[in-house]
């Protein structure tokens, strides 16, 4: 059987069983499989033999996926997850949004501001989207909405923020990237922080033209705070800072490797949590709970991504693809757009990784081909993968709003206030495809 017909079919039979709802990383290693047995077992110009696919197959589900996994990079995954729960059970959230809306009193929609820096901090230890969407949303939604906040404003500024923790160090979505593209994730991480800051000046000049245009959807605060407490408040926030400093500090430096910082920080962590008296012994054990569960979810993904890869790799379809966009003469600036396109269709009905790890095995060849960095592509498709998490009909991080508020706000409101915040993501995303050194500056000056 043709290679590259088969490869088209097991594309088609995996939209089908995505189509069907079946999860993500399940169709992957079924249709991977499928194609595999179909390569071996059908041959070019050669008969239909299932016997002859039944030991090559065995041997390559008996390897292929352990010796993958097992790969050091890998274990900086449980680490980075385990380090936001604990820091989200030592209440280490809920002290940066408070330090946050007491040094911004008076500044209208300050309540919705702190959200987003609140967000962008979490961010920086969490590592996760919708941790940090659902850590901050617990926190930030109930006291603007007891202030008196519009219901987009409230509910979609964090929805918004919580996709900061996919651009913002340490980003599992660019460990993943760069575990499966083979750059380094120091500097993959180090290349998220001035999009991210970039990211966050957007959505705060959002919400500051959102309050001019219409006053009532951000009451003025009538707080009042002392310089006392605006200290102290911020120094009780020095827990995050120390871990921030520990991850990106220490990669940026050169004196910690990705995986080394991952280790120190979840160690700091734990360690000033139950040194706090922030954290007790159930706690922590329900954090190893949720972080068994996640990392389960990310390997099965992985693994079906990996044989997806292999199974591209056996047919050559990459690198068919690649002939055939050089022979179409298109210009590198129209396939990166349609690029572009595609994973924001996709991020209407796809989670964050299950996006990446769909379509690496084919981006990437066409992208290296064109000649752009890995480094910087890896940062322009985190972007777009943000805009798909508050985009309908899926938006993960708006279901992750919507689990915390309950009936109080009906679905549709916290989508009226994410769009908005699309269309600044949009403006960062061309900011970012525009002037690379946005991601690569930072990356560059590494030691």
């Amino acid at each position: 059987m043709d290679p590259t017909t088969l490869a088209i079919a097991v594309l088609v039979g995996l939209l089908i069983l995505l189509f069907l709802r079946v999860p993500i990383a399940f169709a992957l290693c079924a249709v991977s499989i499928i194609g595999m047995f179909f390569i071996f077992a059908w041959p070019p110009g050669g008969a239909f033999n299932p016997a002859r696919a039944m030991r090559p197959v065995q041997a390559f589900l008996g390897t292929d996926p352990f010796s993958f996994i097992k790969t050091y990079t890998f274990t900086m995954v449980p680490l980075f997850i385990v380090l936001g729960h604990v820091a989200h059970k030592a209440r280490f959230t809920t002290d940066l949004f408070y330090a946050i809306r007491i040094l911004l009193p008076r500044l209208p929609g300050g309540l919705a501001i702190a959200s987003v820096i609140g967000c962008a901090g979490f961010s920086s230890i969490s590592g996760s989207s919708m941790a940090c969407a659902s850590a901050m949303g617990r926190i930030a939604v109930p006291e603007m909405l007891k202030f008196g906040y519009s219901k987009p404003l409230a509910t979609a500024s964090v929805a918004a923020g919580g996709t900061l923790g996919s651009l913002i160090p340490p980003s599992l979505v660019l460990v993943l990237y760069g575990v499966f593209t083979e750059q380094s994730i120091g500097k993959l991480f180090v290349a998220g922080i001035l999009p991210g800051i970039v990211s966050v000046l957007a959505y705060v000049i959002l919400i500051l033209m959102w309050v001019k245009i219409r006053p009532g959807a951000a009451p003025e605060n009538h707080i009042t705070t002392t310089t006392g407490e605006q200290i102290k408040a911020l120094l009780n926030t020095w827990p995050i800072a120390v871990i921030a400093i520990v991850v990106i500090g220490g990669i940026y430096s050169g004196f910690l490797t990705a995986t080394e910082s991952a280790a120190a920080a979840t160690a700091i962590t734990i360690l000033i949590g139950f040194g706090l008296k922030r954290l007790d012994w159930e706690g922590f054990c329900e954090a190893l709970r949720e972080t068994s569960f996640q990392c389960a979810v990310i390997f099965v993904l992985a693994i079906g991504a990996k044989l997806m890869v292999s199974f591209v790799g056996i047919t050559n379809i990459a690198s068919d693809l690649v002939a055939w966009t050089n022979a179409q003469n298109f210009s590198p600036a129209l396939v990166l757009l349609m690029i572009c396109v595609l994973y924001l269709v996709l991020g209407t009905f796809l989670d964050a990784i299950g996006i990446l790890l769909l379509t690496l095995p084919l981006a990437i060849p066409i992208i290296e081909n064109l000649g752009y960095d890995l480094i910087w592509f890896g940062i322009v498709i985190v972007k777009l993968i943000e805009v798909g998490l508050v985009t309908p009909p899926v938006g993960i991080n708006v279901f992750v709003i919507k689990s915390v508020v309950g009936d109080a706000v009906p679905i549709n409101q916290i989508f009226k206030g994410a769009a908005l915040f699309i269309l600044a993501d949009l403006v960062v995303l061309y900011l970012i495809i525009n002037f690379e050194e946005i991601s690569l500056f930072l990356p560059n000056t590494m030691f």
